[in-house]
């Protein structure tokens, strides 16, 4: 009998699998085994310092290990960092920490089986064939970005033929990448072709030529034969985890792959996801980008994590947790509060327990997981495991393709970050990059109003200024830019570069 095992290899220290291959087997043969995993997703705080996280890869980690314990079919989806920044120490990386962590922790953090070099190859190839172009005469404009897992500063502003063309290149990280974004969201490697040919590669004399127009695109897909395959690891507990993907939350759509994610619901009873930085970056893109528009699982659940530092100790920025947890429990997910305690908060817990119950939340779950791993989770994980046998399939909500781009964003505004559709302000230069978007769609036959927005924003602040009263705040756009192969739509909220520099600590 045909099984997961076949369509699974060893790479190294970590197998791969063909979930492509799996999940069209499963679609071809409606009575093979499998399994309708329900969704988690595991999100966070904004965290006031935006080189720190909050704890989510520790607390998926700690969590899937607690389940299992618990006699439940458990599993995790995680994305694997940029090297250029984990590599620094500029953040946690995607491996966890202490007694919550992945085995070969220095595999996810440093490459794990070559992804992102394979998707970084792809598209700077593309962007090597747009060069040619210039020199044939087939566009006289770059517009897709070469992309780099080590930021440089002297990569920011670039041309081709310094002193002749003078054309104007850019480079970005390889997670900020649209075929990034086209890995994560596609099912299929004809799919991933068909998005591939519709990026579109620059203009000739303004109008929009795409890369399907004058590229082979087997040479293209033939690059990412391995990079679309998840890795499966595994925890220090011996509890199973797929890594794949890598895009940024606060710059694009900061989640795993739905290939990635559909393959572990269909071996396994519960898959947490985690959704990049905090609510208002990688989990609204889950609900508003992967589930409302490509299909992914509406949660059963969710956990929105945070220090007890971050929750209390700063009056002027209290209110985003609340507000993060109570917007996700508006869409009828329950949400259950989790704080991550640092060495010698132990003697916090009795008042962060108050302070939840003041604030109307679930009973909320607290511990040192990377002191203690899922050991702290499990004990406390009876409210969440009922929540999780009651849950029901959710009608997914409405998509919101044809809907105005402005009002997708004041949406956005409103609902993600609090601050409602007059407040939202359009930076002079906005109206004319939303008209050269607008252009560009049409003239590949596209509709500016079909795409996705991806809100580009800080990963430290939810709107101009968190710290103004709740009256006061705004959102400014500023630009925009078109992803049409990945469907997609970047709105630039506030500053965040696509190439940061990284911390060295």
């Amino acid at each position: 009998m045909t099984s997961i095992n076949d369509f699974t290899t060893q790479y190294g220290l970590v197998k791969k699998i063909d979930a492509f291959g799996y999940l069209d087997y499963l679609a071809k043969n409606p009575d093979a085994p499998r399994k309708h995993g329900k969704v988690v997703l595991v999100t966070a705080d904004t965290p006031l310092k935006a080189s720190r996280g909050e704890g989510k890869t520790t607390t998926t980690i700690a969590l899937i290990d607690a389940l299992n314990a618990r006699g439940i079919d458990a599993t995790a989806v995680l994305r694997q960092p940029s090297m250029g920044i984990t590599a620094a120490g500029s953040k946690g990386g995607a491996s966890g920490g202490g007694k919550a962590s992945l085995t070969h922790p220095e595999l996810i953090d440093w490459g794990l089986t070559g992804e992102m070099a394979a998707i970084a190859a792809a598209q700077n190839l593309l962007v090597s064939f747009a060069e040619k172009a210039v020199d044939d005469g087939k566009i006289d404009t770059i517009l897709v970005p070469r992309v780099s897992e080590v930021p440089s500063r002297s990569l920011r502003s670039i041309a081709v033929d310094y002193g002749k063309g003078d054309v104007a290149e850019k480079v970005v990280l390889t997670p900020t990448s649209e075929l990034m974004q086209i890995v994560c969201l596609s099912r299929s490697m004809d799919e991933i072709g068909r998005r591939v040919a519709a990026m579109i590669a620059g203009t000739k004399d303004g109008e929009p030529v795409t890369f399907g127009s004058f590229v082979d695109l087997w040479r293209i897909t033939g690059i990412l034969a391995d990079a679309v395959k998840p890795a499966l690891t595994e925890t220090v507990n011996g509890s199973p985890v797929y890594v794949h993907g890598g895009p940024f939350a606060n710059v694009s759509i900061g989640i795993p792959t739905l290939v990635g994610v559909e393959l572990a619901c269909a071996l396994h009873d519960v898959v947490i996801v985690e959704a990049g930085y905090g609510a208002d970056a990688g989990a609204q893109k889950w609900l508003d980008i992967a589930a409302r528009e490509y299909g992914a699982a509406w949660p059963a659940a969710a956990i929105v994590v945070t220090r007890a530092s971050t929750w209390r100790d700063d009056p002027d920025l209290a209110w985003r947790y609340p507000f993060h947890v109570q917007r996700l429990e508006n869409f009828d997910i329950p949400t259950f509060p989790l704080v991550n305690l640092w060495d010698g908060e132990d003697d916090q817990i009795p008042s962060l327990r108050e302070t939840a119950d003041g604030l109307g939340f679930r009973t909320p779950i607290i511990g040192n997981l990377f002191r203690d791993g899922g050991a702290a989770l499990a004990p406390q994980l009876d409210d969440f495991i009922a929540t999780l046998e009651r849950a029901r399939a959710v009608a997914q909500f409405h998509s919101r393709k044809g809907m105005n781009v402005l009002e997708k964003v004041r949406w956005i505004a409103d609902n993600a970050y609090g601050v409602p559709p007059e407040r939202v302000i359009l930076k002079d230069g906005f109206a004319d990059s939303l008209g050269r978007a607008n252009a560009l769609c049409e003239g590949v036959g596209v509709s500016l109003d079909d795409l996705a927005v991806v809100a580009v924003k800080s990963p430290a602040t939810m709107t101009d200024n968190d710290r103004l009263p709740e009256d006061q705040r705004t959102v400014t756009l500023k630009k925009v830019e078109v992803h049409a192969g990945a469907g997609l739509l970047q709105v630039n909220l506030t500053s965040s570069l696509t190439t940061p520099m990284p911390k060295i600590v």
